[in-house]
């Protein structure tokens, strides 16, 4: 009976897997299928052309700017936050209670968080609708997962590296950053890309704060629009599959590099502790 039981469970596991990497293949498959066509060098490094056959590059210098300012803004602070948590505060009610928020925020819909930036960031702050106020509402979407991911890394650090090191007379501190922080690396810069993702994929918080101009942006209170808001536009506007599908492929390709320089880093840092 155990057998039996045992195969069964191998087979549903296999056929979940097996189902996954079929649904992967098959909307990556229908994306470069559709869109392979159009990729090009002008394509990626044009200009944008309203009236068709511009490029897209206005829209691929928007979405690293935010990515960049995001991940500036919302990494140490994700990192110092979980660091206390962990690390430092008193394990009772209060960090409970820290923890349930901030597994709550991971919860709440995308344009929740766009509204309050187009309160918060646009009207009050008056920084308009501009790259700068969607950053800093990706900021607050991606905290969370920067917090929990960095915790988890923390809590897998082995508690004999912090006693034998604090039995070598190094402070708290000291062991922090010599020890524990270099340990669990690989665990938060797998937060960090995960945050990646979330920020190329988001849409709705960007599209009410950084707005919809289709142009090279001058600076970080320019307004301007991303990759997944103009494949959102393309398709709502004029229905052209094809376009959106070339535009999911620039994005695929453009996580496909983050992701694999993170890993890179990773094992290039492992090396050397």
């Amino acid at each position: 009976m155990n057998k039996i039981k045992d195969h069964l469970l191998r087979g549903i596991l296999w056929f979940s897997s097996l189902l996954t990497i079929v649904i992967l293949v098959t909307i990556i498959g229908y994306i470069f299928v559709k869109g392979y066509k159009l990729i090009n060098f002008d394509f990626i490094f044009g200009d944008y052309s309203p009236t068709g056959g511009g490029g897209i590059w206005p829209m691929v210098v928007t979405t690293i700017y935010t990515i960049v300012i995001s991940l500036l803004i919302a990494t140490p602070i994700g990192i110092f936050a979980a660091v206390y948590l962990q690390e430092y505060a008193k394990q009772g009610r209060l960090v409970r209670i820290i923890r349930f928020a901030t597994e709550s925020l991971t919860g709440i819909p995308s344009i929740i968080y766009g509204l309050f930036g187009a309160v918060f960031f646009v009207a009050t702050l008056n920084f308009g609708m501009s790259i700068i106020a969607a950053s800093l509402t990706l900021t607050i979407i991606i905290l969370p997962v920067v917090i929990r991911t960095t915790e988890e890394a923390l809590k897998t650090v082995p508690q004999s590296y912090r006693e034998g090191s604090l039995a070598l007379g190094t402070t708290k501190l000291q062991t922090l950053l010599k020890v524990i922080l270099p340990s669990a690396v690989p665990g938060i810069l797998s937060g960090i890309i995960l945050s990646m993702g979330r920020i190329i994929g988001e849409s709705a918080a960007i599209f009410l704060t950084a707005g919809t101009v289709a142009a090279l942006p001058e600076g970080i209170f320019s307004s301007a629009r991303t990759l997944t808001v103009h494949s959102y536009l393309v398709t709502q506007e004029s229905g052209d599959i094809e376009l959106a599908s070339a535009i999911g492929i620039v994005l695929i390709v453009i996580i496909l590099v983050l992701n694999l320089t993170a890993t890179y880093i990773s094992k290039k840092l492992n090396k050397a502790d």
